[in-house]
């Protein structure tokens, strides 16, 4: 184990947050799986989702730890040639997909023969953003000329989002605010922005203008349940998302301060999703307000190790992949805690590294296997240094030591001579 543990490279403090929240994620998902298990087979026994999620978590270890080993540049050209893998991925899934746990949106794959089902958005979303940071590295030089950024930026990334919209709006949402934040940082110019944040509107508006047009087509069904959250959320009015937001809040009321116990949630009886969308209210309701704390004072300790990464990555590429795949995790799972005390309307997203599932689990340890990888990058060239300047005291000490003894060997002879004849040395001895 020692051995394991000390053949981890890059950041220990990254490495000791995801352990600790992935540790932490068992006892919630093995008490909210209840309600999964007796809507599964009747029994209540989540002894079975708790080995799925064990499975899960350990499947992403091995991913982080497989992927920290690549040089992190790698990904520089791979995120190029994967996004039109990407396109026909999300066209399949929009045509053939399948639907999981009710929702009229067909968001999951299935992977043929092997009967796993994963949501090919999450792995666009980290594929977009790595392709993101990859242009903004490699024109940083130079002055960005707007119809050639349209052309190779902004052009696949409104392709696959557009194949994520129909389905997944918060997601869409989500990684369109990101690419935001991470062509802001990388000195995008800021009317160029503006365009962008305006053609985004329009074009959103003129899709919700469309489903208006044909309201029974497959592709436009998910308009209307982004319409009834948005309404309920700003009105009050009772449906199943209503629904949902209530029991949560009971749930948290229900906590208090230390909460009630681990598994003695009640909620988790009740509220539809209760081990990924709204783990975070069973969290408080077992553990309470501290626990509800110590959550989210463990994302935050890990936004501030990807801040110090980013600031410690030798290369413009690595500071904005860890801004470009790090920010989005932590954005995420404030949403996902904001929905649950109703600060934001339902959303779908999950707590990333706690909520069950496996693409959210999977695809959030790429991200971070990259991030630590950058890291490791950075620590080699620490060593590198370390040995370099442990070789040059070293040689410095035998040059200090053959001067002490080579300046008189023999009478007066001396590697300073100072004869005029400048072959005295050698004819005298």
């Amino acid at each position: 184990m020692k051995q394991l543990v000390n053949s981890l490279k890059g950041d220990k403090g990254i490495w000791s947050f995801v352990a600790l929240l992935a540790l932490f994620s068992f006892m919630p998902v093995f008490s909210a799986s209840s309600n999964l298990a007796y809507i599964g087979h009747g029994t209540g026994n989540t002894l079975g989702y708790l080995v799925k999620h064990l499975a899960h978590i350990a499947c992403g270890f091995t991913i982080i730890y497989y992927v920290h080993k690549i040089p992190y540049h790698y990904f520089r050209s791979i995120s190029k040639w994967l996004l039109p893998v990407v396109w026909i991925v999300l066209a399949i899934t929009m045509i053939k997909g399948t639907v999981i746990g009710g929702a009229n949106a067909s968001r999951w794959l299935q992977i043929p023969f092997v009967g796993i089902s994963f949501q090919p958005s999450a792995f666009a979303a980290l594929v977009l953003f790595v392709f993101v940071a990859r242009y903004l590295s490699k024109t940083r030089a130079e002055a960005i000329d707007f119809v050639e950024s349209l052309k190779e930026l902004w052009l696949p990334v409104f392709i696959t989002l557009i194949f994520i919209l129909p389905s997944n709006f918060s997601t869409t949402a989500l990684i369109f605010s990101m690419i935001l934040m991470l062509v802001f940082i990388g000195k995008y110019p800021m009317k160029y922005i503006a365009i962008i944040v305006g053609t985004g509107i329009l074009f959103l508006a003129f899709f919700v203008l469309v489903s208006k047009a044909f309201p029974d087509a497959k592709f436009f069904n998910r308009v209307k349940t982004w319409e009834s959250r948005i309404e309920n959320f700003s009105t009050d009015k009772p449906d199943e998302d209503d629904y949902q937001i209530e029991k949560a809040k009971i749930a948290i009321a229900s906590g208090q301060i230390y909460g009630l116990g681990p598994g003695k949630s009640v909620q988790k009886n009740f509220l539809p999703q209760s081990s990924s969308d709204f783990i975070y209210a069973i969290i408080v309701e077992e553990y309470g307000l501290l626990g509800g704390l110590v959550v989210l004072g463990l994302y935050l300790l890990l936004l501030f190790r990807f801040v110090i990464a980013s600031h410690k990555a030798n290369t413009l590429f690595g500071k904005l992949v860890v801004i470009g795949l790090g920010f989005p995790m932590i954005f995420q799972a404030m949403i996902n805690m904001a929905v649950a005390v109703e600060l934001l309307p339902v959303t779908g997203q999950t707590l990333p590294l706690i909520s069950s599932g496996g693409t959210s689990i999977w695809m959030t340890c790429i991200a971070l296997g990259i991030i630590i990888g950058v890291t490791k990058k950075e620590e080699e060239i620490e060593e590198e240094q370390k040995e370099a300047a442990k070789r040059e005291e070293a040689l410095q000490k035998i040059i200090d030591r053959e001067l002490e003894e080579g300046v008189v060997i023999e009478g007066d002879y001396s590697i300073e001579d100072k004869a005029t004849n400048p072959m005295h040395a050698v004819l005298n001895k």
